[in-house]
């Protein structure tokens, strides 16, 4: 990758950043995995893709990297755990960290999206799904992701369709 530095975005200028026809990448961070969640090229919809099981950050940035030249990616989009007030935690601290890290090896533009709730919405759609409690586990964080880049998949399509109105 180049020299270039990614930078934090507002997801209102996303949709006037992103190449033509490319994904967004969707990360859940946990402290023991990283739910990965990647748009059509269309930005309709988000599908989960495997869990990272984290390691080491320069380990968990090199599956990142792979899966981002793998699936044509032009941005970013990082859920930021704030409190239910709104206010910013150890948590968020540690994902601002994250992606401030992330962008010195990764020269995209990064959303941080509020993900308050995001995990209590993937279990209640994997519990009406019938996933097994197990599965649950195994597949939750990347639920998460999903449903945190579908939130910014269709804020841009929400905005798109009231510019053309």
């Amino acid at each position: 990758m180049s020299d270039q530095k990614g930078e934090i975005i507002d997801v209102g200028t996303l949709n006037a950043q992103l190449p033509r026809g490319a994904r967004i990448l969707g990360l859940d961070l946990g402290t023991k995995t990283i739910g990965l969640a990647v748009s059509d090229a269309r930005l309709t919809l988000a599908s989960p893709r495997k869990v990272i099981k984290r390691t080491k950050f320069m380990a968990d940035l090199a599956i990142i990297k792979t899966l981002i030249e793998a699936e044509n990616i032009g941005a970013v989009v990082l859920g930021l755990p704030l409190n239910m007030d709104g206010s910013e935690g150890p948590r968020a601290q540690a994902t601002r960290a994250f992606a401030r890290n992330m962008m010195q090896h990764v020269p995209l533009p990064v959303v941080l999206w509020d993900e308050r709730l995001s995990t209590v919405a993937a279990e209640r759609s994997l519990l009406e799904q019938d996933v097994s409690r197990a599965k649950r586990a195994e597949r939750i964080d990347s639920a998460a992701a999903s449903f945190i880049l579908q939130g910014v998949l269709d804020r841009l399509y929400s905005a798109a369709t009231t510019d053309d109105s």
